[in-house]
């Protein structure tokens, strides 16, 4: 089996990578380009964060569809990516827990 073939494993890597990003942006590249005269960290981290949050949510409508979520089980889902460490906890609630689907086998 594929590494990516996996819905819940690419679920919950883009959604790790996404947090990471996310973070990364948000406390260091931003501080840098505010506090310290760098806009080069935010030039570097903003376009890897804003192609891993369209995967992201790509990889969400297709969780929402394949797993048949809620309408707030997939809200819940969107919110975590723009909370700082939302991503986190949708893993830890939800994205581990989901069931292997058929294109697992």
């Amino acid at each position: 089996m594929h590494f990516f073939n996996s819905l819940k494993i690419r679920l919950r890597v883009v959604g790790f990578a996404e947090g990471i990003s996310y973070l990364l942006l948000l406390f260091i590249a931003v501080p840098l380009k505010r506090l310290g005269g760098h806009p080069e960290a935010v030039q570097i981290l903003g376009p890897i964060h804003g192609v891993l949050f369209i995967w992201y949510v790509l990889v969400i409508i297709q969780a929402k569809t394949e797993y048949g979520w809620s309408a707030g089980k997939t809200a819940m889902a969107f919110l975590a990516s723009i909370l700082p460490g939302g991503t986190f906890y949708a893993d830890h609630k939800v994205f581990r827990f989901l069931p292997a689907t058929a294109e697992d086998a």
